[in-house]
């Protein structure tokens, strides 16, 4: 969320969070670095700060403004973080690897005590904002591969070129160039930088911006409620939403949100990663490297084709979530080799001497790409062609998983498939891809 342009929007971050070493409470027109920054409206917060675009009076552009809780945990957390990211500009001077840019960081004062405060380029929405404008519906594979090719140069370069794990990659990290509705976007929508505090509501800024969003959140659930009880009678709104055009949006992305990263040789964290992302490695505390962000950025992709996570695992009456996760993994991905299973610290929560799962015993098996052929209906040529692909940064033990150096020089990924097509079904609302490649249509005679 730290430059995105519609980060964490669908809540509020709590007002009770405004007081001494928390958030800082920022207004519109607000000033900040001896007056080089003007605060022009929220983007979004995440539970160490709040951010908000910008506009930069040197520049003359707009910039994201990350501004840290107060306490010293986030303090430090913030100190960590631009140590991360200058050492990730200082090598990427042509700003060409798809990182996010910190162009300054800098120290404010204010009642609730001193805030670090970082500024970033501005980006657009999240990978995740696209998947929700595409109703949760898989995007054409060479649109995949587009956005597969910014993150693995991202990857290549933190990786090989600086040491730098990210961990924790998901949809949420991974920021659009530019955002998909034009109007959210201040220079392409024409908007005229706010220089000056609006006039009225002097000291109400904060809590009105809340009690509005609330009330706003509060009307759209109405509404939803409204619209789901006439589309189970069939009346307005019964229709399903079919798949939104992406065309014309622009799919390059970077990576963002540094403050876990770490350098290889100098980890401060056994657990990382948000969960549905989380590599085996980790659950079983067995040490994790370079290849742990390879695992995640596999989950990503499939999502990005699919439409949903590649694994959501929930606890149950007499197993962990830890546990169900690595029973989905191994439904999907075969059984974990034994010298996986029992060689992590936490190993002998799980499993037994003999590498099988104490608590889940009946597992139901399968494989990734009859998964995508007989659920979500890809083609048997795609479907083998992505499990090619997808399939070894999957591998159980992470010395096999590829680099993203490697990744990049895949065929798959090199290969624009102008094969697929989308076909609807009568009722519009799945998307089938049929291998084309032996079929020719002549249009028009």
């Amino acid at each position: 969320m730290s430059c995105s342009s519609s980060a964490s929007e669908d809540e509020d971050e709590g007002f009770d969070s405004y007081r001494k070493g928390g958030y800082h409470a920022v207004r519109v027109g607000d000033s900040f670095s001896s007056g080089r920054y003007i605060a022009q409206r929220k983007l979004g917060w995440g539970e160490f700060s709040t951010v908000w675009l910008a506009y930069d009076t040197r520049s003359s552009g707009y910039v994201a403004l990350k501004i840290q809780k107060s306490a010293p945990q986030f303090a430090q957390a913030a100190l960590h973080e631009i140590v991360v990211l200058s050492a990730i500009a200082d090598g990427d001077s042509s700003n060409s690897k798809y990182v996010v840019r910190l162009i300054d960081h800098f120290k404010h004062t204010g009642p609730n005590g001193q805030h670090l405060c970082m500024v970033l380029e501005f980006l657009g929405d999240s990978l995740l904002r696209l998947i929700k404008h595409n109703h949760y519906k898989g995007l054409e594979l060479n649109k995949v591969r587009e956005i597969c090719k910014c993150v693995l140069t991202c990857l290549d370069y933190l990786h090989r070129g600086l040491g730098i794990i990210h961990t924790d990659l998901k949809l949420e990290n991974i920021l659009l160039l530019s955002t998909i509705n034009a109007t959210k976007d201040p220079v392409r929508s024409g908007t005229t930088p706010i220089l000056e505090k609006p006039e009225g509501n002097p000291n109400g800024g904060v809590t009105m911006n809340i009690i509005e969003k609330k009330l706003k959140q509060r009307a759209r659930r109405a509404a939803a409620r409204i619209s789901g009880r006439r589309s189970s009678m069939g009346g307005v709104g019964g229709t399903t939403k079919s798949n939104r055009s992406l065309d014309g949006i622009d799919l390059r992305c970077k990576v963002v949100d540094f403050g876990n990263a770490c350098w290889a040789d100098k980890q401060f964290a056994q657990e990382i990663q948000t969960r549905q992302y989380r590599s085996p490695e980790v659950i079983l505390q067995s040490g994790y490297s370079f290849s742990s962000d390879m695992w995640s950025f596999a989950c990503i992709v499939f999502e990005l084709a699919i439409g949903e996570m590649m694994f959501t695992p929930k606890g149950g009456e007499g197993f962990s979530e830890d546990e169900d996760h690595l029973a989905m993994m191994m439904e999907l991905l075969g059984k974990i080799p034994r010298k996986i299973a029992i060689g992590g610290a936490r190993s002998k929560d799980y499993f037994d001497r003999h590498g099988d799962l104490k608590r889940i015993r009946r597992l139901k098996y399968g494989c990734l790409d009859k998964l995508l052929v007989d659920k979500h209906r890809f083609s048997e040529i795609d479907a083998h062609e992505f499990t090619e692909f997808l399939g070894p940064l999957l591998d159980f033990e992470p010395e096999k998983r590829p680099t993203a150096e490697q990744c990049l020089q895949h065929p798959w990924l090199n290969f624009k498939n102008l094969k697929q097509t989308e076909v609807k079904s009568e009722s519009g609302v799945e998307k089938v891809n049929v291998g084309m490649s032996k079929l020719q249509i002549s249009v028009g005679k």
